[in-house]
């Protein structure tokens, strides 16, 4: 791992987004709460938060961050059959958040695929990214512009 021991503590926030592409018939289930296993999307956020939370321990070199705030957002877009998950992560602390909030998002999203792979299999996780980070000695950063998919 990184020695941070030396940096100054700061607040650090992360912010990403991904989104898993579906059949329509997927998505009429999350959005009708029609999925054999529950609330699709209320499960798929807990899922992330939870994960947010255990990144040291699914990445090696990640260091354990005594987390302050994470949210997570879901949103169907019925235009590009998918639902979208964004995670904001906050700490105040050495190093930043950026992982965690990735990580909330992968996971929050392979929840979704594993409660709707009965109705669809063919499911892709895509557009995993970092949006936006701030604290720390690099200081604030917002990714470039995506066109759109």
């Amino acid at each position: 791992m990184v020695d941070v021991g030396a940096k100054a503590e700061s607040h650090r926030v992360a912010r990403a987004e991904g989104r898993i592409r579906m059949s329509e018939a997927a998505l009429a289930a999350i959005e009708a709460g029609d999925s054999k296993k529950g609330d699709v999307l209320g499960v798929a956020r807990v899922a992330a938060i939870q994960a947010a939370k255990r990144t040291s321990e699914l990445i090696p070199l990640c260091h354990p961050l005594p987390i302050t705030r994470v949210s997570v957002d879901l949103q169907v877009d019925r235009a590009l059959g998918s639902v979208v998950c964004t995670a904001q992560v906050e700490t105040f602390g050495r190093t930043g958040v950026e992982m965690e909030a990735l990580v909330a998002v992968q996971i929050g999203l392979l929840t979704i695929y594993d409660m709707c792979k009965a109705v669809d299999r063919s499911m892709r996780i895509d557009a995993v990214r970092l949006l936006e980070k701030s604290g720390g000695r690099s200081g604030h950063w917002v990714a470039p512009a995506e066109p759109p998919a």
